[in-house]
């Protein structure tokens, strides 16, 4: 089974390697299929960007959904994802 590719925000890191991605128990991917988040679930998750030239070369990550459990500016958050070792990099890196 291909993991669904779920768009964050990687300004929203909670911690360097924990994003914040959603206040509710499902998420739209990409492909437009509405997917149902559970803790342990392997996810790819996105951001737009743009390379120097301007063409789109979108940030991508790896890792696992968990629930939130951070408190502070996030709290309002239920999931999140857990990035891999491979961190965040542009689609034409991977």
């Amino acid at each position: 089974m291909t993991k669904p590719m779920l768009y964050v925000d990687f300004n929203e890191m909670l911690e360097p390697d924990l994003v914040l991605l959603s206040t509710s128990d499902t998420k739209t991917a990409s492909n437009g299929a509405l997917v149902t988040l559970e803790a342990g679930q392997e996810v790819t998750v996105y951001m737009d960007d743009i390379d120097e030239h301007g063409n789109s070369d979108n940030l991508v990550a790896t890792g696992i959904v968990e629930a939130n459990k951070t408190e502070g500016w996030g709290t309002h958050v239920k999931w999140c994802c857990r990035i891999d070792a491979n961190g965040i990099l542009h689609q034409s890196k991977r």
